[in-house]
């Protein structure tokens, strides 16, 4: 049985000033909880069905902590989702650490992304094509956001988010800086190295007139058709598929 107390709690954590008190955010869902399970994060709190007990006990028998077998409409008082009928934990955050590309590698820089389904599929993409470091602007959605964690589908456990001023950490690094603008090389006949960064812009407004004189590698997806812009997720997918397709 999930206490008051917990409810009260783990419905606290839908803010961020009381993630950021408690360091702690909540996974809904079985999919994202089987996630999980298999990741290295520090799990505070487990709710789980009866059914999902049974179908993952090789996972959840190996845990530090006691998973509480609870009645699907408990999970639904709680958390963010309307059903839930599968699990529900409350995790601890990690500590922001600064994330530096290396060697034939390649990491996201995002400046801006307000929305948190966008972040969330960015992270998902992210993951698809193997990229496990993102640094963020301080004004990008935060991480922990109930929506981005579930709209991430359990790829939040895979990929490393470092949030931080990004003039300054751009700024004498002498690698390659690609950016997403109007003005810049058609992507598809680009010649990408084998590391950089990869600046997405904000959904409205693009890339920052800051970040903008710090790219050293102007890139543009051609557009054929009459929209205005691209979905900051989309543009990704097909920045990612052009710069790993020379792989193929």
């Amino acid at each position: 049985m999930i206490t008051r107390n917990q409810i009260k709690y783990i419905n606290s954590l839908q803010q961020k000033k009381f993630r950021l008190e408690h360091q702690s955010f909540v996974v809904e869902g079985a999919k994202s909880v089987v996630e999980l399970l298999k990741s290295d994060f520090e799990i505070e709190l487990l709710f789980v069905t009866k059914l999902f007990f049974e179908e993952n006990e090789s996972l959840l028998k190996n845990l530090l902590v006691q998973p509480e077998l609870v009645y699907a409409n408990e999970l639904e008082k709680v958390g963010s989702f309307t059903s839930n009928n599968a699990a529900l934990g409350v995790v601890k955050t990690k500590e922001n650490v600064e994330l530096l590309v290396k060697d034939k590698e390649f990491a996201l820089i995002l400046d801006d992304i307000r929305d948190p389904g966008n972040l969330g599929t960015i992270i998902r993409i992210a993951d698809w094509y193997g990229i496990t470091k993102i640094i963020c602007s301080t004004s990008t959605v935060d991480i922990y956001n109930p929506k981005v964690i579930n709209s991430t589908m359990g790829s939040f456990t895979r990929i490393s988010l470092y949030y931080t001023d990004l003039e300054i950490f751009i700024k004498n690094k002498k690698v390659n800086i690609y950016g997403t603008l109007l003005d810049g090389e058609n992507i598809h006949q680009t010649k990408f190295a084998e590391s950089g960064y990869i600046v997405i812009g904000n959904e409205a407004n693009g890339i920052s007139e800051e970040i903008t004189k710090l790219i050293t590698h102007k890139i543009t997806i051609p557009k054929f058709g009459g929209a205005e812009s691209l979905n900051a997720g989309i543009a990704t997918a097909v920045v990612l598929d052009n710069v790993f397709r020379r792989n193929c």
